[in-house]
């Protein structure tokens, strides 16, 4: 009996292992789902190419207006207005104007001494004519015609001078409006209103904001192959655009070894006072062909610049490369690029290398 009840457990425990076998082994639900890749970024691109690039020297500059001027009067008094700081003016506009009431009576005395002069002068030449005519038939002495002529110069002079007096006085009174020779704007005013001002004072500061051109300081070395006219390279930080030379001066410092020029400048670009970079060539030779890419490739970190490539499976690729001569929007490479590279232009400071990517429709 014993044997037989030992003989029937067995098939029930071979059942349950099986059972507990087959629930061990179902896989669960979060190793059946896969995490779903995310979508590819999409970036623009262009491609590595040859270019010829001339070797270039950054000089330094300074942005300054060609017209720029600290306004004064030649007229003295206390200032009954000034222009505000930042008000634009047009060439003729009042900027500041004095007290003229002095100068006002000075002219109306001078005006009047004209007007006494001339009825003596009129007087004297009717007395003249008169005294012709009477010596014509011997009834005066002629020393009495010759009186008269003399007075009559004499009052001729004395009117010149009163009339000179008169364009005097409304020269000075003029000069108590003070207007601005070409067109700018108010920089900052030197006088406030109700002060005393001097003659020969300045009043105002105006500045040309419209007319501007950088002051470049360069090495002595490069004069020979700059000339005015000559189409440079200027930048701003991360701006750059090209620029025409207007001036050279042919006078070189003796201590710094420079010389200056004149380069003209945007007024969008640039406002008086930036600092700026005027790229002037090296070498009079031509330029040499070099592996150049566009600026907006390059990703610039503290220890290395790099750009991203795309491969032919689209994935983005880092490889890093050494900077050459740049030459607007080019600049030379080298590194592990060839020529017909497609680099990422936009978006590539997102990337990571192996990031599949997307390359925008027309780029």
């Amino acid at each position: 009996m014993r044997r037989i009840l030992s003989l029937s457990l067995v098939p029930l425990a071979a059942t349950a292992a099986l059972t507990f076998a087959s629930l061990t082994a179902t896989p669960s639900n979060a190793e059946e789902k896969k995490a779903p890749e995310p979508p590819p970024t999409i970036v623009e691109v262009a491609k590595a190419d040859i270019a010829r690039i001339a070797p270039r020297h950054w000089a330094p500059g300074s942005v300054v207006s060609r017209d720029d001027a600290k306004l004064a009067t030649s007229a003295a008094g206390r200032l009954e207005y000034v222009a505000e700081v930042g008000t634009r003016l047009k060439a003729g506009d009042r900027v500041a104007k004095l007290e003229d009431e002095t100068i006002r009576l000075r002219l109306e005395d001078a005006k009047t001494e004209v007007a006494r002069i001339t009825a003596q002068r009129e007087l004297a030449e009717r007395t003249r004519v008169r005294l012709q005519t009477l010596a014509s038939s011997n009834s005066v002495a002629a020393n009495q015609l010759d009186e008269a002529s003399a007075q009559v110069a004499q009052f001729t002079a004395q009117l010149r001078q009163a009339e000179v007096r008169v364009k005097s006085a409304a020269h000075d009174l003029d000069q108590t409006e003070l207007r601005s020779p070409f067109p700018g704007v108010v920089s900052d005013r030197l006088v406030q209103r109700g002060e005393y001002v001097a003659t020969g004072a300045a009043i105002a500061h105006v500045v040309d904001t419209t007319h501007l051109e950088a002051r470049v300081q360069a090495p002595l070395a490069l004069a020979d192959k700059i000339r005015p006219g000559m189409q440079v390279g200027m930048r701003k930080g991360p701006a750059e655009q090209d620029a025409i030379v207007r001036a050279v001066v042919p006078v070189g410092d003796e201590r710094a070894r420079q010389f200056e020029l004149r380069v003209g400048v945007d007024p969008a670009f640039a406002l008086v006072g930036s600092a700026v970079e005027v790229a002037l060539p090296e070498t009079a030779e031509a330029a040499n062909a070099a592996l150049t890419v566009p600026r907006d490739a390059l990703v610039r970190r503290t220890d290395r610049t790099y750009v991203m490539r795309v491969s032919g499976d689209n994935k983005a690729e880092q490889v890093v490369v050494t900077l050459g001569t740049s030459s607007g929007e080019l600049v030379e490479v080298r590194g592990a690029l060839n020529v017909g590279d497609r680099l990422v232009v936009r978006g590539a400071e997102r990337l990571s290398a192996g990031q599949s990517v997307a390359v925008r429709s027309g780029s």
